[in-house]
């Protein structure tokens, strides 16, 4: 196989000429191969030389990736298996394992912290989703365990704060209710949700009942009238977390 023209390319990389293939090596491969030096190689020595070449670009593809953020190895061998073939995806984790940029002791360190200070996620959102990354499990609950209860409350009290100087639509139960459930579902344990809201004061509904009632009757009013009405409007604003005693004195002073 004849070895001919070299042209630059971006990356340090050179299209070569092999055979009438323009073939794009990187320029360690050259050096490696010295191949500016060889008119000809054979089949064998071509095979190498592709083989490491595509070793390389493995390697530099998995840097370029993980220096836009932390990876974790399944989600590097997630992203090189779409190119290349097993063998080459084990031999670049391995690399990347020596060289240091694969170390999820750090990557769970770093997810922890951004969590915790970046994010509203509680403790058992934030394990299923480094479980999904492919952590293991002990180690994930053995560093969150490191964090103090009252981080996670505190965090939970700002949010819950925020909804309550927010919330222009419902009642206190229906608020409580939502606060409960949204909380669930971004990972609290439930016995510290329930300790802030028992301890945050909620404000008086009236303006918001207000509000609500006008809005409501103001629809149903199209369709219903009279003692149905009011049992309607009844039933619509008790449903938004309003008492029932508030409600039928909205609707009494509104007649």
């Amino acid at each position: 196989m004849k070895v001919g023209k070299y042209t630059k390319l971006k990356s340090n990389k050179y299209s070569v000429l092999i055979d009438d293939i323009n073939v794009k090596l990187y320029d360690d491969v050259i050096v490696k191969f010295e191949l500016l030096r060889r008119k000809e190689i054979d089949e064998k020595l071509f095979k190498e030389i592709t083989e490491y070449n595509d070793k390389l670009e493995a390697y530099y593809k998995a840097l370029k990736y993980i220096t836009k953020k932390l990876r974790t190895e399944k989600e590097m061998v997630k992203y090189l298996e779409k190119d290349y073939c097993k063998s080459i995806v084990h031999e670049t984790i391995e690399r990347l394992k020596k060289d240091g940029y694969l170390n999820e002791e750090i990557y769970l360190k770093c997810y922890l912290s951004d969590q915790v200070n970046l994010s509203t996620a509680g403790p058992n959102k934030i394990k299923k989703e480094l479980i999904k990354l492919g952590l293991n499990e002990n180690d994930i609950e053995e560093n969150l365990k490191k964090i103090d209860d009252e981080v996670w409350i505190a965090k939970i009290d700002k949010i819950v704060k925020k909804r309550i100087s927010t919330n222009k639509s419902y009642g206190n139960n229906k608020l409580k209710e939502k606060l409960l459930y949204d909380l669930s579902n971004l990972g609290y344990y439930k016995w510290m949700i329930e300790e802030v809201i028992n301890s945050n004061e909620f404000k008086d509904n009236i303006s918001i009942l207000e509000k609500e009632y006008s809005k409501v009757y103001k629809k149903l009013s199209m369709k219903y009238e009279g003692y149905e009405l009011d049992n309607k409007v009844t039933l619509k604003l008790v449903n938004k977390g309003f008492k029932y005693d508030e409600v039928r004195e909205c609707i009494n002073l509104h007649k």
